[in-house]
């Protein structure tokens, strides 16, 4: 369980030292949310206590505990309810379930496509080299799972997709068990391995199927492809997921909104 604040609002003694002194009260007890988060007391879906209870608990205001929660909610790691509460955020969410995929089809109703259908080509465990263990923060020999396979939309294969995941992290993850889960494969992470992705970085470029690629996405060679690299993080910008796609962009394109 989280530790509590002293009351810092009525003049008490300030946080330990753990807690820079010129930290905001508000982004203080955001860290103490967060520890919360990551230590599991509260699990992806679940609602959290109310504002009054975690002010009584951590001894402040109800606004210096909303003002936490509104920027927890910002970055998507909490979600409010009207008349229900606030939840911790789950991948499970039909609204986030493609939050980090991009690709749209070109009628811009992804409702229409239906949930992908995901051909698992390989899941194998592998020895990490200093390409792949760079990104994910590991070093050179460490042990990877790692996941490829093809993804497709109506019926046409869409995405071909390699994963690397830390092998510690992702102890007996199989291709049966990746085939069968009918939810978000993040949502799966969640649930099955206690793995929560908060945030991505993408790199993208376009390149041309070579003959491979080409066959397993019903290609010709040489057609045009989205090649996007992403690194998912979990608490405290831990790497965990180095992902390759190859996007097909005959019938779908690549969306993002900006503010």
């Amino acid at each position: 369980m989280a530790s509590t604040l002293p009351p810092a609002e009525s003049g008490g003694a300030p946080p330990d030292s753990a807690t820079p002194a010129f930290s905001p009260l508000y982004q203080q007890i955001k860290g103490l949310i967060l520890q919360s988060l990551e230590a599991g007391e509260w699990k992806p879906g679940e609602a959290i206590p109310s504002e009054m209870d975690l002010a009584a608990r951590f001894r402040v205001s109800q606004g210096t505990v909303r003002k936490a929660i509104d920027e927890l909610a910002a970055g998507n790691l909490l979600v409010r309810r009207q008349g229900k509460g606030t939840f911790v955020n789950t991948h499970a969410e039909q609204q986030a379930q493609y939050r980090f995929l991009k690709l749209m089809p070109d009628s811009g109703d992804r409702a229409s496509e239906g949930p992908s259908e995901r051909t698992i080509l390989e899941c194998r465990r592998v020895r990490a080299t200093a390409e792949l263990a760079k990104p994910l923060a590991l070093r050179s020999g460490d042990a990877l799972v790692q996941v490829r396979r093809v993804l497709s939309f109506g019926g046409v294969p869409t995405i071909l997709e390699d994963l690397w995941l830390p092998g510690g992290a992702f102890k007996g993850l199989t291709a049966e068990q990746m085939s069968q889960y009918r939810g978000a494969t993040y949502a799966m992470f969640e649930v099955s391995f206690g793995v929560r992705m908060l945030r991505a970085e993408e790199k993208i470029r376009a390149i041309a199927a070579d003959a491979q690629q080409a066959q397993l996405l019903a290609l010709a060679p040489g057609a045009p492809l989205l090649s996007v690299e992403r690194v998912a993080y979990t608490y405290n910008d831990v790497p965990m997921e180095l992902r390759r796609g190859l996007y097909r962009t005959d019938t779908h394109h690549y969306r993002n909104d900006l503010s």
